[in-house]
């Protein structure tokens, strides 16, 4: 159970990668664990949150049945798959509608890119408007079956309210180092626009790693649910 409260680490994670592949990134550390990570997050205040969650979940957990029957159980991977292709499909859909600017127009790199900011923007309030609702499904499903899975689901909530904030903050920096990619090759290619089009595909691999960092929490919860299912 424990694995599955792991969230993805912003240095091993498939957006690290794809930022240092673009050349977005100076360095990238290695190995930094999510304990000594979380350790830098969670303040005292925060961390006496989750101390009463586990208390309270580990007091409780013996006291109630579970409350989803065996053969009732919802299928929560299908749930997942859906948000995720639809959120998938959003993000390959919108790119061909970003009109491209003139070659005039890179005189000025920071209003020539404006366009693409809000793009990006958009797609992360539509990841986080539909993944939000997903996770509290997914949460609401747990929290009615076995003790275990009752404490994971209290757990996350009480992590999501702790380090929600502070991820989306860091995930919000994205439109930002876009935009130095997008002057680095505007410079590069003065004065034609025929790297515009290469330049929208990296963007969405950059907002598909994006959706994945955002998607890991609620995965893990349902590879634990479907491990739970497995052993009754």
């Amino acid at each position: 159970m424990t694995r599955a409260l792991t969230r993805t680490s912003f240095h091993s994670a498939r957006l690290i990668r794809v930022l240092a592949e673009l050349s977005l990134l100076d360095t990238v550390e290695q190995g930094a664990a999510f304990a000594e990570k979380l350790g830098m997050w969670v303040s005292f205040t925060d961390a006496i949150t989750l101390s009463s969650v586990h208390s309270a979940s580990s007091a409780s957990a013996s006291d109630r049945p579970g409350a989803v029957a065996s053969g009732a159980r919802p299928d929560l991977g299908q749930a997942f798959a859906r948000v995720q292709a639809g959120l998938l499909s959003s993000i390959g859909r919108a790119q061909p509608e970003l009109p491209a600017p003139a070659p005039d127009a890179l005189g000025d790199p920071a209003a020539a890119f404006e366009p693409y900011r809000r793009h990006y923007q958009v797609q992360q309030r539509e990841i986080e408007v539909k993944l939000r609702p997903l996770r509290a499904r997914v949460r609401e499903v747990l929290g009615q079956s076995s003790p275990k899975l009752r404490k994971l689901a209290a757990l996350d909530a009480a992590l999501d309210g702790i380090l929600g904030e502070r991820e989306s903050k860091l995930l919000q920096k994205l439109p930002s180092l876009l935009e130095k990619r997008f002057r680095q090759l505007a410079k590069a290619h003065q004065p034609t626009t025929d790297w515009l089009a290469n330049f929208g595909q990296e963007m969405q691999t950059v907002l598909r790693a994006d959706m994945d960092v955002r998607l890991q929490p609620v995965l893990g919860l349902i590879e634990a649910y479907n491990q739970d299912s497995s052993t009754e």
